[in-house]
């Protein structure tokens, strides 16, 4: 049954999915962003020495530091070192105080023996203060981050199934439960080994907890606001960043922290009643009670008036709608993953998708998470992430529009990705830095919103469900492989930015290999997708709009029956009127179109 003509009949984007997006499905997004980056500011790093007890009375901490720590070249300049002190007797230079040569430096460097000091202007308390997690296990932040990831490949993979079993609506509550629950647990840690499991568990939930607004939003709308609804949703996203800034701004203890970004998620549970459930899964599942009742809501909302048989009518269709899809069923193929790499042009797609996807996916989360760490004021670097993310909306869908999907992508990635390798340049600059972390920020954010629409229109039907999720699964790798690029840039502050801009720069090439899809038609068949882009020239214009082209059909000339060869010229076999003339035939379809076609005798 085609759910988007009884849209048609109910509304397409009527008052009833206003509502419901602007005032349910939006802010339901919100939990993904805080939960995803909240932990950078719970493990925040925290600028620390040596502690040495002999030396605490002096008032003066510079001396202090300058008679314990050795000074060490990071980042091109001259620091106290974190990790390392003079191995001195302090207890003599204390009696020796406060006539202390201050220039007695040539002795041994050992490690720090007696704990560390932080310096606690900024924040005031994180769990590497509270668990002394520098040094030799100045890792194990990066590490809860790898196994945030390594929690959200396994929700996301088991919601997918949660999803298209038990439906869209208590896949989110479930998921929201489990956010909850571990992200209150998170509060009451003991130590670092208990505090990463309940990180696990939240991150377990990310981020496919969003997959339930976004889907929903999607599947209550006709096809003409599709667009509007993943823009809408990709603003909420960033609005979350934003109001996650403020935040950690006023929260700087992890503890409070991990409430702070909790708790009120908690008040979502009220949207159980007003939250509703995907008709069309309903109608995909058989439980078209359910959908008739969501269907009467919407048609009474949107003010649409139905004649009194039209569920009637709507059941009868749908019965025998979904009879037919049965013994279709019985009948139909079953496709796998192999599939898509059966053949040399569809393989050479799924490939260069993989790898875009894979690339999108950890430039985009190691720039988030790369931006407290920028230099300046951590908390203005990491909302101004956010914002940047606002204006690449204003322009990216005229872009795609006019330029298509291919050159809209691959000059989103590679803008975002000279702006990254350019700060190697300016990397003492911390301003220039900044504004240049902020392009590329633009640029990854454009395309982290074209490549899932391309990528869909580019697989097959038959195989786009498997499509999608194998290159989203191992672009969700990105993540897990990301956090330890940017622990490298400990001592070059710069080379994370590098490595992720030269991954951007690859990733925009690669774009270049793939066809346009503006104003193309799905691919249906493995065959068509196969065909699709063979042709594509390095670097042609976007085409115009396709006219419905000569296609090869067989004709059953006594019952006036059209059985189409090829679906993807035409994609409908309802036809009102033919007329056959020396081998070519006229059409004309149920939209009055009219279509010459080649005769296979």
């Amino acid at each position: 049954m085609d759910f988007d003509a009884i849209l048609e009949d109910v509304g397409t984007f009527g008052k009833y999915q206003k509502l419901v997006i602007y005032f349910i499905l939006l802010p339901a997004v919100i939990p993904c962003g805080f939960h995803a980056y909240a932990q950078l500011f719970m493990a925040a790093d925290v600028k620390h020495w040596c502690r040495v007890p002999e030396l605490e009375p002096l008032a003066d901490l510079e001396l202090s530091k300058n008679l314990s720590i050795p000074l060490e070249l990071k980042n091109g300049q001259l620091e106290y070192s974190q990790c390392s002190m003079y191995n001195l007797n302090y207890s003599d230079i204390m009696i020796q105080y406060p006539d202390i040569d201050e220039s007695r430096h040539l002795t041994d460097v050992i490690p720090c023996n007696n704990g560390w000091n932080f310096e606690l202007n900024t924040y005031k308390d994180t769990v590497v203060t509270e668990w002394n997690l520098v040094c030799s296990k100045d890792f194990y932040p990066t590490l809860g981050l790898v196994l945030l990831a390594v929690g959200g490949i396994i929700g996301n993979y088991i919601f997918g199934y949660l999803q298209d079993t038990i439906g869209r609506k208590p896949s989110f509550f479930i998921y929201l439960t489990i956010e909850c629950i571990f992200g209150v647990a998170t509060a009451f840690a003991q130590n670092y080994y208990v505090w990463i499991v309940y990180r696990f568990g939240v991150g377990f939930t990310v981020p496919a907890i969003m997959a339930t607004p976004y889907v929903l939003a999607i599947e209550l709308v006709g096809p003409k606001c599709r667009t509007l609804c993943t823009i809408l949703s990709n603003i909420a996203y960033s609005m979350g960043l934003i109001m996650l800034a403020g935040v950690v701004y006023l929260v700087r203890d992890w503890r409070h922290l991990a409430l702070a970004t909790t708790l009120p998620f908690i008040t979502f549970f009220l949207y159980f009643w007003p939250m509703p459930e995907s008709p069309r899964w309903l109608l995909a599942r058989g439980q078209f009670e359910k959908a008739e009742i969501i269907l009467k809501q919407m048609a009474r909302m949107n003010g649409k008036s139905l004649p009194a048989n039209y569920m009637v009518h709507l059941r009868r269709k749908y019965e025998s709608d979904k009879l037919k899809q049965d013994l279709e069923k019985e009948k139909s193929r079953k496709y796998g993953i192999l599939d898509l790499f059966r053949t040399p042009n569809l393989r050479k797609k799924t490939i260069i998708i993989t790898f875009i996807w894979f690339t999108n996916t950890s430039v985009y989360v190691g720039l988030s998470y790369y931006a407290p760490v920028l230099g300046g004021d951590e908390f203005l670097n990491f909302f101004l992430a956010g914002v940047v993310e606002l204006p690449t909306y204003m322009f990216l869908w005229p872009s795609m529009e006019r330029l298509g999907r291919r050159w809209t992508l691959c000059m989103s990635m590679v803008v975002g990705g000279i702006a990254c390798l350019t700060t190697f340049l300016v990397q003492h600059e911390t301003n220039v830095t900044l504004a240049l972390y902020c392009v590329g920020k633009m640029g990854i954010s454009s395309a982290f919103v074209v490549l899932p629409l391309m990528a869909s229109e580019l697989y097959p039907t038959v195989v786009r469900g498997l499509g999608m999720s194998l290159s989203s699964v191992l672009g969700m790798l990105g993540p897990i492989f990301i956090p330890i690029v940017n622990y490298l840039g400990s001592d070059i502050m710069v080379l994370p930015l590098i490595i992720m801009g030269a991954l951007l720069v690859a990733g925009g090439i690669a774009s270049l290999l793939l066809p346009e899809t503006l104003n193309q038609h799905l691919p249906q068949t493995l065959e068509d997708g196969e065909r699709m882009g063979l042709d594509t020239e390095f670097c042609c214009s976007p085409p115009v709009k396709e006219t419905k082209r000569p296609t090869e059909i067989e004709i059953q000339e006594s019952h006036n029956q059209i059985n189409c060869k090829d679906c993807n010229a035409l994609c409908t076999c309802q036809m009102v009127n033919v007329s056959l003339n020396e081998g070519v035939t006229t059409i004309i379809d149920k939209n009055n179109d009219k279509v010459e076609y080649v005769v296979i005798k």
